[in-house]
């Protein structure tokens, strides 16, 4: 049931390829159609951030009216959603669709390419014989009908080559093939971390109009992208293939939301960005209060707790000038009484005869 996942992208992939004969065409249109499956979801995700960031200024207010009361917080927010209609998770959505897609294209991928080892070499080795084949084992590729063209093109090989490079080894293997080699692989790599840095880059641009982070996160997010295709060092350069038709899509994805939400002076992403504005100057007329999250609100609702609770130290001191009862008492101390037929201090000090004392250098003390 499991590999039912896996048989029908797979077959796709080998309807490609039987109009294209190409691999790596046959690969990059296998991005075209996942990326026409996921750009509505990206479009309906960009919207309701974008209707999110909108509801800012109203949000910050709710968040200062009830800043002590968590509980009649998280009601009126709900109510807020509601009424605006907007999903707070809409834009988890593309995220969640895009990690399976990404292990079934892995799966596909080093399945088309799977050789046999030790013993299953052996094993496979014993049943080409018995039906007459006597050519050497190679792929057997996984997930693909027998009677495909692709499955015939690749069955018994040791390469998948297209546009003149093996697309069943890494980049690294193909390094320690040879340096000269290597570095074509190499240079596809860094192909697909230009493109990353290109599609991050637009997003940044827009999000440098009106910023909701700080320039630290935003340069952590435009170059972490780049990091990941770093990885793809040790993947299958048909994986290569893959992101980088999916790399190009996105830009071309990312154009059409620039021209669509922020095109004019009151489209709903320039709207979003001056709701943004108006939010963060009602956080800084309200000294912040309010914002920075539930564990900022908890420290601070614990703070402002312990300053009730502290008593004030002056609160003894004070007097009722005008004799009013229901002022605070002041606090008195107890007269001390010393025991009868011992002397006070002050009196022992008084009677005392005062002593004194001379002497001389060598001489004895006087009395």
């Amino acid at each position: 049931m499991i590999a039912g996942f896996f048989e029908v992208p797979a077959s796709l992939l080998a309807w490609f390829y039987g109009l294209t004969n190409s691999y790596g065409v046959a690969i990059a249109l296998i991005a075209l159609v996942v990326m026409a499956l996921i750009t509505p979801l990206t479009l309906k995700s960009t919207k309701g951030m974008l209707e999110m960031q909108r509801l800012a200024p109203e949000m910050r207010r709710l968040q200062s009216e009830h800043r002590n009361d968590r509980q009649k917080l998280n009601e009126e927010m709900m109510k807020l959603y509601q009424e605006h209609k907007v999903n707070p998770m809409a834009s988890c959505l593309p995220l969640l669709a895009q990690m399976p897609v990404f292990i079934i294209m892995f799966r596909v991928l080093h399945g088309l390419t799977y050789t046999p080892t030790e013993g299953s070499r052996t094993i496979a080795r014993a049943v080409l014989a018995a039906g007459g084949d006597n050519t050497a084992v190679g792929f057997l590729p996984r997930y693909l009908s027998t009677d495909s063209e692709m499955f015939q093109a690749l069955a018994h090989g040791t390469e998948m080559n297209s546009f003149g490079i093996d697309l069943s080894i890494s980049p690294i293997e193909a390094m320690s093939d040879g340096f000269g080699k290597g570095m074509i692989y190499i240079g596809m790599v860094i192909a697909l971390g230009a493109l990353y840095f290109a599609q991050q880059r637009m997003v940044a641009a827009r999000a440098a109009l009106s910023p909701t982070m700080s320039a630290t996160q935003q340069k952590i997010m435009q170059y972490l992208p780049v990091v990941f295709a770093l990885f793809q060092l040790f993947f299958l350069t048909g994986l290569i293939i893959y992101y980088m038709a999916q790399a190009v899509l996105r830009i071309g994805q990312q154009l059409y939301i620039t021209r669509k939400f922020y095109g004019h002076d009151e489209s709903l992403g320039r709207q979003a960005q001056r709701a943004s504005e108006r939010a963060r100057e009602l956080a800084k007329e309200d000294g912040g209060k309010g914002s920075g999250g539930m564990f900022s609100q908890m420290r601070r609702d614990a703070t402002e707790t312990t300053a009730t609770e502290r008593p004030s130290r002056g609160a003894s001191k004070r007097k009722n000038t005008d004799g009013d009862a229901t002022a605070p008492a002041t606090t008195t101390s107890k007269r001390y009484t010393p025991p009868k037929g011992r002397p006070t201090p002050s009196a022992r000090t008084a009677t005392a005869r005062p002593k004194s004392r001379s002497t001389r250098p060598g001489g004895k003390r006087r009395r």
